[in-house]
């Protein structure tokens, strides 16, 4: 499937950027994807118990994964199919030497619309004023519990002061798109419910509630703790008896506000897989392996390519493989094949 890749752009009369690229990553299901999760590392400085054992888990060395140049030249590969957003992930993104720059580097590269990042927020404080002039574009922050005994239990570590802080400093520097993601989960934090939507009370940032999934080196989702996208979405009812439904990204599967808030607040069912049917998702792991399902068991060596002189048609050809081939849904990826790695730093949150 070789293809000269378009790189034309063009403005409209209001001085707005268009681009000429079509969506060309498609599935055999009519799906099409411009939205490329690159996870620039796997190490991160939190334990989360859904994540990966108290020890961690074997993390390749930096020279197994992908360079900066190595990043920025998919992702041109990828806009010249029509990806358009990008979103940085780990691991724990703000680990990466180097992320500041790769992120001002992505958001000049002609049909990138939009960069954006996903983060623990521990070293957010530090680093927000940079990120923003760098150019992102939005920041996700992954704060499961307000309670700093509950987060000490789920993170095996003493952070959560850090992580409202980097959320303190995002909304001071004015990052455009601001989003808590919180991981659900059953007799832990449902009691929190209420205070996470709080958080959308004055400030115009969207709380997501996400399902727990089955990445986890002790299999924790099994046992009582898994909290459904239908329970939340019950409790949040029950809690906030006007609440309403509203709109939000193709992610956030049900979004909603309540009156008078500034904010929303949104149901990720992650696990149920509701959302399968309107994926528009590619996802690159930090060594270099393209999956074209989060629940993927079969990946795709871009790494390879990469490294031995492959031309960027080579690259894209691969790219629009693995998408092709795409399962139609995540209980169909799981299926497939056995799982290689051990826990979501692996792949990319």
């Amino acid at each position: 499937m070789r293809m000269k890749l378009n790189k034309n752009e063009h403005q409209n009369d209001s001085g707005v950027q268009k681009y000429a690229v079509p969506p060309l990553l498609k599935d055999q299901f009519g799906r099409t994807f411009n939205y490329l999760r690159i996870a620039v590392n796997e190490i991160c400085n939190l334990r989360c118990i859904y994540c990966m054992p108290e020890e961690g888990v074997p993390f390749k060395p930096s020279k197994e994964l992908l360079t900066s140049d190595e990043i920025i030249r998919f992702i041109k590969v990828a806009a010249g199919l029509g990806v358009i957003k990008i979103r940085f992930t780990g691991g724990e993104p703000l680990l990466r030497k180097g992320l500041v720059q790769l992120i001002s580097d992505v958001s000049n590269i002609p049909n990138i619309q939009s960069v954006h990042l996903t983060t623990n927020g521990v070293l957010l404080e530090g680093m927000a004023v940079e990120l923003k002039g760098a150019g992102l574009h939005g920041i996700n922050i992954s704060i499961d519990t307000l309670d700093p005994d509950k987060y000490k239990m789920i993170t095996r570590r003493d952070e959560v002061e850090k992580a409202l802080k980097g959320l303190k400093a995002a909304k001071e520097v004015k990052i455009p798109s601001i989003k808590v993601n919180v991981v659900a989960l059953r007799g832990f934090n449902d009691s929190e419910i209420s205070d996470f939507v709080n958080l959308t009370k004055h400030y115009p940032l969207t709380v997501r509630f996400i399902e727990l999934m089955p990445f986890d080196a002790h299999q924790i989702w099994k046992t009582g703790k898994f909290f459904s996208a239908k329970q939340i979405i019950n409790d949040l009812k029950q809690l906030f008896p006007n609440i309403k439904t509203s709109i939000g990204t193709a992610t956030e599967h049900s979004i909603f506000s309540v009156p008078g808030f500034k904010g929303k607040v949104a149901v990720i069912p992650s696990y149920s897989r509701d959302l399968c049917s309107a994926c528009n998702r590619v996802r690159l792991t930090a060594d270099g392996q393209i999956r074209n399902c989060l629940y993927a068991k079969n990946e795709y060596n871009v790494k390879e390519l990469l490294m031995n002189g492959s031309t960027d048609n080579d690259i894209a050809d691969l790219l629009l493989k693995a998408m092709w081939k795409k399962p139609i849904d995540g209980w169909k990826a799981q299926r497939s094949g056995k799982e290689h790695r051990e826990s979501m730093t692996q792949i990319g949150g």
